[in-house]
Parts: structure tokens; sequence; C-alpha cells
């Protein structure tokens, strides 16, 4: 999981790039990336860290240019080295950078194809070189010296037709201008809007809408799946469906876990989603416990606190904000290994004990992953004096890994993995335990776009949308994910089965 953004302005646009990226610093806290074009050359500057820490007053003074795009990188397991930073570059043909966010499944054919028949060289794991290269050979076999929107478009029209998986992309053209465009399925967010200069229309392209909100551009709509968008170096945007069968099938747990409250993603608030999460658990609540004895509903922060606060006023119980965050403590989820989960829990949350003492709390969380993060959570409310700890989640079960984008951990690591609810809470040490419906999820996801019939919830059901993952894929994939692979401690599979599922492990 990764932020992309791309825009095309009236001046430099480093600054509004560096902007862009600190509002999706949420989507990645691993590495960050920008790259500008003026007069044909390319400005870069990457490196392993955070948006405030990666770019410094002399960079910005270096990354000149009216058009550009950015990338923060997902940190996952596997290697951080700045190799892996985005955007990406290939200087032929014409020169391309490109960012990308999500995963795709097929990198190890893709890997052998782009060797042995386009011959190119792919320098690293990531997938999301790999994606670059395919581009750039598309659109270099035209044979165009001077490449015009439908010359890109045909390129991106087949490219579909060889890459499967996850992918929303941002790049740039050297002398020719940005473009960008989304998997058929529509799984990872793009969206793009438009503000109005005194030098003409500006544009932005970023993975969610608070970035544009943020730097007063009007959001216009998401980008549609398959479809792609080129703005020309004298301001125009093309656009044109580069896709057979495109169908908007899209991540639920970006409305769950990822993305901004204040975002729309397709057309739906996140925020309104959770609030409808929260309303949906709280039934789900009265009807498992008609005669609770609960006190006072406790948000674990940050993500879960809109749901919270819905399932607090339909219980009539009052919210609390029982733990203090320390922001400066990157999201457990994507932390590698056990100890260093628990040991950043602890870091990351402090209990405000007059708020659990002698009292019988409700914890609500967006999801429960591996579980360790509830259970020292469970373990903090009881320290501080709670009578009993209830804890619901507004997702459902987590029992299968995620194949496009996102680092969940191995299927045999996942506590709900082959596990009853009851053994979960007794795992985690609840007193109970209460899991989100899938149907009751899909419908607060998809109020607001009728266009939506389906989602991604492979984490949740084993039903992998894209149709190519298979037991072979699943396996390669526990052996680079689980925590001794992460460690270092297992043997792990051969490298050659490992491309593909790099991107999940080292390339976001």
């Amino acid at each position: 999981m990764c932020g992309i953004v791309g825009i095309f302005g009236n001046g430099d646009v480093n600054l509004e790039l560096y902007d862009a990226l600190t509002m999706l610093q949420h989507r990645g806290q691993d590495a960050a990336g920008i790259t500008t074009c003026e007069n044909g050359l390319f400005h870069q500057r990457k490196d392993n860290g955070l948006v405030k820490d990666v770019f410094h007053t002399r960079h910005m003074k270096h990354l000149v240019g009216n058009v550009g795009i950015g990338h923060v990188r997902y940190p996952t397991a596997g290697s951080s080295s700045p190799a892996l930073a985005q955007p990406f570059y290939v200087n032929s043909p014409y020169g391309i950078c490109m960012a990308h966010n999500g995963n795709l499944t097929n990198s190890a054919q893709l890997h052998e194809h782009i060797f042995k028949s386009d011959m190119r060289h792919v320098n690293t794991d990531s997938d999301s070189e790999l994606l670059l290269n395919v581009f750039a050979n598309e659109l270099q076999s035209q044979g165009k010296l001077k490449p015009g929107a439908d010359d890109i478009f045909a390129a991106i029209e087949r490219l579909h037709g060889r890459c499967t998986g996850a992918y929303a992309v941002v790049g740039l053209i050297a002398n020719y201008g940005l473009f960008a465009f989304r998997d058929p399925l529509g799984i990872r967010p793009l969206v793009y809007g438009k503000r109005e200069g005194t030098g003409g229309t500006e544009y932005m392209i970023a993975s969610e809408s608070v970035a544009l909100d943020t730097m007063g551009y009007e959001l216009v709509r998401s980008v549609y799946p398959g479809e792609a968008l080129f703005i020309d170096m004298d301001g125009k945007l093309h656009s044109r469906q580069c896709a057979d069968n495109p169908k908007l099938v899209p991540c639920i747990f970006e409305h769950v876990y990822f993305a901004r409250p204040d975002s729309m993603i397709d057309d739906v608030s996140v925020y309104k989603c959770r609030l409808r999460q929260g309303e949906k658990l709280a039934e789900k609540i009265l009807r498992e416990m008609p005669d609770h004895d609960i006190d006072v509903v406790i948000p674990i922060p940050d993500t879960s606190r809109v749901a919270a606060q819905s399932i607090a006023e339909r219980l009539g119980l009052k919210l609390r904000e029982g733990f203090m965050k320390n922001r400066y403590i990157g999201r457990t989820f994507i932390m590698p290994g056990q100890k260093q989960r628990k040991k950043s829990v602890r870091q990351k949350l402090n209990p405000n004990k007059l708020e659990f003492q002698g009292k019988n709390v409700l914890l609500v969380d967006d999801s429960i992953v591996r579980g360790t993060t509830s259970g020292e959570i469970i373990q903090m409310a009881r320290d501080a004096g709670a009578s009993k700890v209830y804890i619901a989640s507004a997702a459902p079960e987590v029992k299968f890994p995620n194949v496009y984008g996102i680092d969940m951990p191995s299927a045999e690591e996942l506590i709900a993995h082959g596990r009853t609810v009851e053994e979960i809470a007794e795992q985690i040490g609840a007193d109970k335990l209460i899991y989100q419906d899938l149907d009751d999820l899909i419908e607060s996801a998809k109020e607001g776009n009728s266009d939506i019939n389906h989602f991604d919830c492979s984490v949740f059901n084993g039903e992998y949308v894209t149709g190519d993952v298979d037991q072979a894929y699943l396996d390669a994939l526990n052996a680079a994910r689980n925590d001794n692979a992460k460690d270092g401690k297992g043997e792990g599979p051969e490298s050659s089965d490992l491309i593909g599922i790099h991107n999940a492990s080292a390339a976001r």
C-alpha cells in the first residue's frame, strides 16, 4: 500500500507535491520520492524516511519544473534499500518515470518475458519496476519519434493485456507530459481534480481526495477502472478507457483501515462509511448482548474512532478517550516481527486509568489481524483497572493474506485463521469478542455509489478477484511473509518464486 500523486501546474510544483505527500503519509512511512520535469530534464529526490525527513530546502531548490510526480512507500518486511524508493526511471524510450500503488500477481511470468522477449533489465525485485518496463516497451514498440495521446493510450491498453493484479499509476514522459491509469478492476484508489489558475487549468491526480482538498483543487471524479489520463505539455487533458472489460471492484480494506476519513473513494465518503460500520456493528452487539453491562465505549486510536462514535450513540453510552496516542510511532499493523509490534504498542498507546478503573469497557478496533496489538491493548486495559474488557471489530475476521499490495502476514499468522470467535477471544484475553458481519461491511461501503456491486474482500473470504491466485502462489507468499522469513530465520522460497511476492514484502 502506497500513496501516489501527480501534478501539472503553471509554475514549479515541488512544494505542492511535498504538501500532497504529507497528506498521504498515512499510506506509506518507509520512503518518499519526488520527480519533476523541466525542459525535458528529470530532477529527482528519494530516500528512506518520512516526507519531512527526506526533503530539505536544498532538495526542494533542485526539484524545479511545472510537472511532477511523488510517492510514499508503505513500510513492509524485506529490504528497505533506498533503491526501492519510488518513482522509478527508465531512459528509453523518451525518458519515463513512474510511481505505483498496488501489486502485480503475475510478476514471475512478466519478469521472464521482459528479459527474454523485451530484452530489458530489471534491477530490483519490485514489481513497480516491472510495470514501468512493460509500459516503456509497449510505448517503444510503436516506433514513434514523437508520441501522442493515442500512442500512450495504446501502450496502456497492451499493458492491461500483459499485467494482472492491482495497480494505480502516475508517471512522466520527458517533454511530453503526465499520465495516469488504473487497473481494469479499480482495486486501488485513484482520483483527479483541477484548479483554475492565471496561466490556465492545473491538474492533480492522487490516491485520495484529501490531497486535492488541501491544495484547493476541485475533485472531478475517481479515475475509472481501466481508464487512462494524459495531460500533454500544452495542459490539455486526454482520457480513454483502455481495458476491454472494466469493472469496479475496489479494495474494501481502504474503508476499514487505510484511507483517511476525510477522503472520498469512488464517490463514497470514508467517514460516512465508517459511521455506517459502527451503526451496523452496534445492532449486532445488541443482538448478541441484549442485556449488556457495558459502561463505556473506548476507541483504539485512530481509525476506529468514527465507528466507535456510532456504536456509543446507538447503545446510549458514553464515548471516552481511554488511550492517549504517541503520534511519533508508526502503525503497528505493518511492523515486522512480533517483538517489535509488542514493543511499539506500549510505546504508541498509554491508558488513561480514570476511564478504566472499575468499569466494564467496550473497546472498538477497525480490525484484528495478527491479534498481537489487540492482546496487548486488552491487557493494558486490565492493568488500568477495567473489571471486564469486551472488544468489537468494525471488520469481519481477517483469515486470508492480501495479494494486492497490503503486507498482511501469512495465513498461519492471522489470528482468525482456523480459529472460532470464542477461541480468538480467549487468545487475546477478551471477555467477549464481536466481529462485523461481511454483508454489513459491504453494505456500509457501497452506499453512495450504485456502480459498486462487488468489492475485493479476499482477506475476509479468500476470494481473489483477479482469478489468478492459486495455492502455489499463496504458499510462496506464506514463505516470504511469515515472521521467520522477515527475521531472516526461515529458508523461504527460491528467489525466482519471490518475484511478484516482494511488492508486498519489499517494494512497498
